[in-house]
């Protein structure tokens, strides 16, 4: 008997995850599995004809995203339609919980029986924590990329929770230097990675900023050779905001050239977000930093509930990468920090003793985070069959 699995993925990360989702999913059930949704090239390699483009659902910032609200409520409909029109087996939605999770609690009105599996937790141990308990009326399974997820799930009476691993644990070949690589690390100059974003707004807010700091730090006496690791549909941005730099960084494009410098880099500027995550898991200390519009700063200062908004500090569940955000992300201070982690410093060999920790923590034994995941999407699926 076909079955029939209904995925939502809205951006690219999402669509990685689901297409590895998809593979596994293929290789257990073989050609007795139909995929139909909505996703990005990933999936749509994996056989997937996605309902609309993900692109359309590219909306960075509040006044984006009030503008654009008729045609994102209409997607959202749409979408909704589309799963209980198809009666699939199971739907999975991945990530992009504003958008999936609309859509999600729309399908579980018409078809209570349809099983609901959310890949990717929504930051509910950070902010909004009453979302856990919400979940429970629409979402059966969470899939969590994070190890201590399911523990927050549990304190906050949440649905079931499963950690499955980061995708980031399977890419560690890419992360970390071979000897070569490695004696470049240990090497004067030492490489200093900045990383301002991946989304043109974080490139506003930050690239004047992370200039300065800097500049600031070559003022002071401090030798480096700086690189600017950035991606292809951001390269002309990127291009010209360090036309004003006084010191000019390397400009390199794209992921694989990313990592390449990540083997070989002493430390690293950074915004908050996973390429922390990457960092640690690469070896490389780093001071983060960031900053954004002042009402979307008023709304985080009241809703985030944890002590660090930096992901590598709450895997390792310590405090070792500074955080530099809104008015404290200031040159001055960046510098400061930056001569720390490029030097023989206490902060230096404090965060990459935690660094050493993180392939335990994060460890799923010997199966890769989508085999993982498929098992539970389809333990989930096989449940309800029976219950039903």
């Amino acid at each position: 008997m076909e079955r029939r699995v209904f995925l939502i993925a809205t951006e690219e990360s999402g669509d990685r995850l689901g297409a590895n989702l998809m593979k596994v999913l293929r290789q257990r059930l073989g050609d007795a599995v139909r995929f139909e949704g909505v996703g990005g090239r990933a999936m749509a390699r994996e056989g997937l004809e996605s309902l609309f483009p993900i692109e359309e659902l590219s909306i960075i910032g509040l006044a984006a995203v009030v503008k654009d609200l008729p045609k994102i409520l209409g997607l959202i409909k749409e979408t909704a339609i589309a799963v209980v029109e198809a009666a699939p087996d199971i739907l999975v939605i991945i990530d992009s919980p504003d958008f999936t999770h609309r859509v999600a609690r729309r399908v579980r009105a018409k078809d209570p029986k349809l099983p609901i599996v959310n890949y990717v937790s929504p930051s509910v141990w950070a902010w909004r924590p009453g979302r856990a308990r919400a979940m429970l009326k629409y979402v059966d399974h969470v899939l969590a990329l994070l190890p201590f997820e399911p523990e927050a799930y549990r304190r906050l009476r949440g649905p079931p929770c499963s950690y499955v691993g980061h995708p980031l644990t399977e890419q560690l070949s890419t992360l970390r230097p071979n000897a070569e690589e490695a004696a470049r690390r240990a090497q004067s100059p030492p490489v200093l990675l900045v990383l301002p974003g991946s989304r043109r707004s974080e490139i506003r807010h930050h690239m004047a900023v992370f200039g300065q700091a800097v500049a600031r730090l070559q003022e002071q006496g401090t030798a480096f050779e700086l690189v600017l690791p950035t991606m292809p549909h951001l390269q002309e941005a990127v291009v010209d905001a360090v036309r004003g730099w006084p010191v000019q960084p390397q400009v390199v494009i794209g992921e694989q050239e990313k990592r390449a410098k990540f083997r070989i880099a002493h430390a690293a500027l950074a915004k908050s977000g996973t390429v922390t995550l990457e960092l640690a898991l690469a070896g490389v200390p780093m001071v983060t930093a960031y900053r954004t519009g002042s009402v979307e700063a008023w709304i985080l200062r009241r809703a985030i509930k944890v002590n660090s908004v930096i992901l590598a500090n709450l895997v390792i569940g310590e405090n070792v990468v500074p955080e530099f955000l809104q008015e404290d992300c200031t040159p001055e201070k960046l510098a400061a920090a930056l001569r720390d982690v490029l030097g023989d410093s206490e902060l230096r060999r404090k965060q990459l003793e935690a660094f050493g920790k993180i392939d335990g923590i994060m460890s799923t034994g010997n199966q890769p985070p989508s085999v993982r995941a498929a098992d539970i999407v389809l333990a989930t699926m096989w449940q309800a069959r029976r219950g039903s």
